[in-house]
């Protein structure tokens, strides 16, 4: 079958959770991946990609998401998204030129919407459903912002044909075509030992806005070693150790960390608590990673941070409890990449049926049904 996956640009979870059923869809099917900004720097180098558009949140000089430039930034975009431009003509192009037959999507808004137009049957395989597809379980303070972005997110993205979810924590799913799994772990996380090192891994997703001097001076004061991902820096500096971005070299460093401090992607916390690392989340301003927070206090596998806010005692205070959270993982652990391949297998399997054509009829049988009519 000839499959466009599209995959949501902002970030690099999307990428990571794509890469762990990639090589099993590709050894049975045709696939193009479809992506933008991150997730295309990720996947392009792998996998057949085409460059898409894609939106993303913009940040003001105190590391916070800024309305204003977020609003102006993605202005272009989501027109071409809603109302038609360049950028949705040209995956129309691709789309008929490659013959595209069926859309996964993972979180990713113009293949869900081409798809739409072009009636091809969708499935929609990431993390955010959890939130507009499943029954709301938001704590009180998030109630209403829950419920706003789980409207938003089935108007932009409608309901598909089928539904699967990822995610470390267990939902409730609210339509019939929901499936929930557990988390995405690729080959390199099933790879991985873990072991117990003597330094804490620091992960920032957009360390350019998010690396402030009061984060820098907190991770400088602790009495440990500190290998930090996402920022523009690079080499030892003190006890920080700032690396460049790597696939594998991540990993090792998850996997040998004595705890992870980061922000709160679905992806990173479903292989931190499979390695059994206990967790600083600290949210970027969006409800899905807010949730994500408070579900890993709510499960004892870490701590609900503030990255604006930030001090060595918050991190002190978090590694004090260090073994507590580790007695808790084991519980919550899990792997769902077997399951959501072989669902995924089995969906696109259901497709393909509907699209055979009908058989025809035998001459014997034509003749038969020639004479009766007569």
């Amino acid at each position: 079958m000839r499959i466009a996956y599209g995959v949501m640009g902002y970030g690099r979870g999307h990428a990571m959770r794509t890469m762990s059923v990639l090589p099993s869809l590709l050894a049975q099917h045709e696939v193009t991946v479809f992506a933008g900004g991150d997730a295309f720097d990720v996947l392009a180098p792998r996998f057949p990609t085409v460059r898409i558009p894609t939106i993303g949140y913009q940040y003001n000089t105190a590391g916070r998401h800024s309305l204003r430039h977020t609003l102006v930034r993605n202005f272009a975009p989501m027109r071409d998204l809603l109302f038609g431009g360049e950028g949705t003509a040209a995956i129309e192009r691709e789309f008929r030129e490659r013959g595209i037959q069926l859309v996964i999507s993972d979180s990713e808004a113009w293949t869900h919407r081409v798809s739409q137009k072009l009636g091809i049957p969708r499935i929609s395989f990431d993390h955010v459903g959890i939130i507009a597809y499943c029954k709301p379980h938001f704590p009180p303070d998030l109630w209403a912002l829950g419920m706003r972005d789980a409207w938003g997110y089935r108007t932009l993205m409608g309901v598909p044909e089928r539904i699967l979810i990822s995610s470390f924590y267990p939902a409730e799913p609210a339509y019939p075509q929901v499936r929930i799994v557990g988390p995405m772990l690729r080959d390199e996380v099933l790879n991985a030992r873990a072991s117990n090192g003597d330094y804490l891994l620091a992960y920032f997703n957009k360390g350019e806005h998010q690396y402030l001097p009061h984060v820098d001076r907190a991770l400088r004061l602790l009495d440990c070693k500190v290998v930090v991902y996402g920022t523009r820096l690079r080499g030892v500096d003190d006890n920080l150790d700032f690396r460049a971005p790597s696939v594998d070299g991540f990993v090792r460093d998850l996997a040998g960390c004595h705890a992870v401090l980061s922000t709160a992607g679905n992806q990173l916390i479903g292989e931190a608590i499979h390695f059994g690392k206990p967790l600083l989340a600290m949210p970027e301003d969006a409800f899905e990673q807010r949730l994500n927070a408070s579900m890993i206090e709510r499960m004892g596998v870490g701590m609900h941070g503030d990255l604006k806010r930030l001090t060595p005692s918050d991190i002190d205070r978090f590694l004090g409890s260090h073994d507590w959270y580790v007695s808790n993982m084991r519980e919550h652990a899990g792997n769902g990449r077997a399951e959501a391949t072989e669902i995924l297998h089995r969906y696109i399997g259901d497709f393909v049926q509907t699209r055979k054509p009908a058989r025809r009829a035998s001459p014997v049988r034509r003749a038969s049904v020639r004479a009766r009519s007569a």
